[in-house]
């Protein structure tokens, strides 16, 4: 069956130019090694290594446990492929299936701090392929094994179990079935039903619709309840014909035969097979309030449009982002391994996957955060038919699924280090992930769920275009290009890429609106100095002015500039036309993303050369306000050389006023200063001042000035292996972002997203 739906602005549509840069771009792939331990003297080296290292191998030798204590084994999984089913692609081979495992890896640390590293092993031998891995036990503490195929995938996992004393976890079946079996849980709660007395159809019998299967028994559902069909239909006790062990453990007794005939009554079904496998005649036999699982991916058995054509009490759940309910498995996988890690559990048996999933199921039931919420389609949010499963970037997944998977490992016995304070636990895992980094990708999340309309200034420049392709097709919203459409078309031409539909050329000499946006800016500069005709050119030939007036009179919603122009006369054409919020300091925040010390926020970065003490008192307002929007408790650190009055000078004093002019205000949230840069990150030397109201290294560091805050946000990334946002104009009336002159493709991506971010925000 045809999908003839219309695109989803929502989807994140890439291209495989994009994926392949990616992929290509400075270091090639997605993972690198990193030092934990500073290795800059002979010292540290004889340490590290030759004679210092003798010491723990020693000790482990006599006591083996003790490498969890001395070596990375205790958060380190392996993620092992032979690449027979790699994603929806099929036999790639073992080479070809390494970027999943990389990307694999990747997820294992972005979402649960677990790190990883991907084996590709070059045989579709079972048994080669078993003792390939069953003597890496002492490298790690677990193994995911990923993109096997079936029948091959049930006999490997089950002989490593057998063989080893760590946690072995083929995610294809265990994930898949974890995250479904929490998200009918919900679904049966919300229809009335018990989860022993549901008819369950399985459509597919591979490796994750028979870890579904097994699961649900696992759970209380009865066997008999369970109709499982193949592509020759329905699995029944006496059929022969593409009949396996692992099929026949799911036979049973039943004069159905058909996928149609199975679902005839049925109370839910799990779609794992391929898209158009049910018909809205199918949906329209199952029985009241029917639970329909269409997993197939990218389309699914049959639309959540469609089912609910002919059946408005159905619940839907898809493994698509851009319908609700998502069946991910990085639901599942990441907390499970942090929970079975930390326990040093010697295997994930089926007490941890239910734990799991009954969390799940519990987490999508409670009172949903707003950056959640945003990053999931609106306010709306809440427990029910659209929402069963959590979201994908709720920072509360590992605090919530990690701690009962650790729980039942102790519970069932297979825990080797009990964790003592389950409570202190919890707040450590909340503090394994920077909640700053959760929130910069919920605001991509709530800009897909709200698309907006962004122009591009300077849309005849070739990585403006690329970086316009990529807005729409990440769903972000449409891009406008303001330029001339033949330079435009001819660029993209040369690039050999297709322009895609739905985005926008304009003009600005040739636009309908230039004598609209003439009068208005007419009216706006009439008393500083400009004539109508010098208002007439300037939107006639100054791009940003342009694409400002198309802002401010709400033809366009944001917009983006500053690869061609340095940041103040991008700037001076843009304030032409869009004013600051009254009351409010205009200045540039850049975000600075780090490995060890999570997500700061410095200001100003852009706009006050020599800020006087009301200036950087509104600066602290509004930087602690943009950092409760992306999710942190802001603690605000005033810079500068000295630590609270030694010695002073003109450049401390506005420092000491803005202190005392918050203190004047009683604003909420915590600030103080002036100090240095060391005090206000470093707890230790924070601890010589007793007084200092900072109840944690600061997030949000005040700039004395431009010159200090251009020097650290510039030296800081070249120097550490942070990474920086920005500079984000804050307090325009409009939202207006402007990239760096010379910004990559991805850099101009992510300031027209901060942009479109801020258009949302505003509504």
């Amino acid at each position: 069956m045809d999908d003839a739906r219309a695109p989803d602005t929502r989807t994140a549509r890439i291209t495989a130019e994009e994926a392949l840069a990616l992929h290509a771009e400075g270091k090639p792939g997605k993972l690198e090694i990193r030092l934990t331990k500073p290795l800059t003297t002979a010292r540290d080296l004889s340490l590290a290594y030759s004679p210092g290292v003798a010491e723990p191998c020693l000790h482990i030798h006599r006591d083996p446990s003790l490498a969890y204590d001395y070596t990375a084994k205790g958060n380190m999984v392996a993620v092992i492929s032979n690449g027979t089913a790699v994603l929806g692609l099929g036999n790639l081979g073992a080479l070809a299936g390494k970027p999943v495992m990389e990307g694999k890896a990747a997820l294992f640390k972005r979402f649960a701090d677990v790190d990883s590293i991907d084996l590709c092993i070059d045989t579709e031998d079972v048994d080669a392929f078993i003792n390939s891995v069953r003597y890496l036990g002492p490298s790690f503490g677990g193994i995911n094994l990923e993109d096997i195929k079936a029948p091959e995938c049930f006999v490997i996992e089950q002989r490593l179990r057998e063989l080893m004393d760590i946690p072995v976890f083929h995610d294809d079946q265990h994930g898949t079935a974890i995250v479904a079996a929490a998200g009918l849980i919900n679904a049966c709660h919300l229809t009335g039903r018990e989860l022993k007395d549901t008819k369950l159809v399985i459509n597919g019998a591979g490796s994750a619709a028979i870890a579904c299967a097994e699961l649900v028994k696992a759970m209380g559902m009865r066997p008999e309840n369970i109709l499982m069909c193949d592509t020759k239909g329905v699995l029944y006790r006496g059929r022969t014909e593409g009949m396996n062990q692992w099929k026949s453990a799911h036979a049973v007794s039943t004069d159905r035969r058909t996928l149609s005939q199975a679902l005839e009554g049925a109370d839910a079904f799990f779609g794992l097979s391929v898209k158009g496998a049910v018909t809205p005649d199918m949906v329209r036999s199952m029985a009241k309030n029917p639970i329909i699982f269409a997993m197939a991916n990218p389309d699914p058995e049959i639309t959540p449009d469609e089912a609910r054509a002919v059946r408005p009490d159905v619940i839907v759940a898809t493994g698509r982002s851009d319908y609700p309910n998502q069946v991910n498995n990085v639901l599942g996988f990441p907390f499970i391994f942090r929970g079975a890690l930390d326990v040093r559990a010697s295997t994930i048996n089926e007490a941890m996957k239910i734990a799991a999933a009954e969390a799940l199921a519990m987490l999508a039931r409670e009172d949903v955060p707003e950056e959640v919420a945003g990053a999931g389609g609106g306010s709306g949010l809440r427990f029910g038919s659209d929402y069963i499963i959590p979201h994908a970037f709720d920072p509360r997944l590992i605090s919530r699924v990690s701690p009962a998977v650790a729980k039942a490992a102790m519970d069932s016995g297979v825990a080797r280090k009990p964790i003592p304070d389950m409570q202190r636990y919890v707040r450590g895992l909340a503090g394994r992930l920077d909640a700053g980094m959760v929130a910069l990708e919920a605001v991509t999340e709530r800009v897909r769920a709200n698309p907006q309309k962004v122009v591009f200034a300077e849309g005849e420049e070739e990585k403006v275009i690329r970086a316009a392709i990529a807005f729409r097709n990440a769903g972000y919203g449409t891009p406008v290009l303001v330029g001339r459409e033949e330079r435009v078309r001819e660029t993209v031409a040369a690039l050999g890429i297709p322009l895609p539909e739905g985005i926008e050329i304009h003009n600005a000499r040739l636009s309908h609106s230039n004598l609209r946006y003439a009068e208005w800016l007419y009216a706006r500069q009439q008393r500083n100095g400009l004539l109508f005709r010098d208002c007439q050119r300037l939107v006639n030939q100054d791009r940003n002015v342009f694409a400002a007036c198309m802002v401010a009179l709400g033809d366009a919603d944001a917009m983006v500039s500053g690869v061609t122009r340095s940041f103040s006369v991008t700037l001076e054409g843009v304030t032409r036309a869009v004013d600051t919020i009254p009351g409010r300091a205009l200045f540039g925040l850049t975000v600075m993303l780090s490995r060890t010390a999570g997500t700061t926020l410095i200001a100003d970065t852009a706009i006050h050369e020599r800020p006087d003490a009301e200036t950087l008192a509104q600066i602290a307002k509004g930087a602690a306000a943009a950092a409760r929007r992306m999710g942190l408790e802001p603690r605000v650190a005033f810079l500068s050389f000295s630590n609270f009055g030694a010695p002073g000078g003109t450049i401390v004093s506005p420092v000491r006023e803005a202190v005392k002019l918050l203190d004047s205000r009683e604003v909420d949230f915590e600030y103080d200063g002036e100090m240095g840069a060391d005090v206000a990150l470093d707890p230790q030397l924070r601890a010589l001042y007793p007084f200092c109201r900072l109840s944690g290294p600061a997030n949000v560091l005040v700039m004395p000035g431009l010159h200090a805050a251009h020097i650290l946000s510039k030296a800081v990334p070249r120097l550490t292996s942070a990474t920086t946002l920005g500079p984000i104009l804050v307090g325009l009336e409009h939202p207006v972002q402007i990239a760096n002159t010379g910004a990559s493709v991805n850099q101009i991506l992510d300031m027209a997203c901060f942009a479109a971010h801020g258009a949302v925000m505003k509504d």
